[in-house]
């Protein structure tokens, strides 16, 4: 038995295309603090850079999700 194809939507794109433009604008904030980065010890700017590298993906879960269901909030479990 097959199953019927799912029809594309625009949602897709679009989050592919809000994932680039998040990721741009996140680097684009990192580069111009990185003249006051710079200028800390070796271990503050690796915990900067750790924490600043970390903090970017938190959008991405309800960005996927939204992508998969046109809701940002996961459906309610089975």
């Amino acid at each position: 038995m097959t199953t019927p194809l799912k029809v594309p939507t625009w949602r897709k794109p679009a989050g592919m295309l809000a994932i680039l433009l998040i990721i741009f604008v996140w680097s684009a904030i990192i580069v111009s603090a990185s003249d006051f980065i710079g200028t800390q010890n070796i271990a503050i700017q690796s915990i900067i850079y750790l924490i600043a590298g970390i903090i970017w993906i938190a959008p991405m879960r309800p960005l996927m999700i939204w992508m998969e269901t046109g809701s940002f909030r996961a459906p309610p479990k089975a």
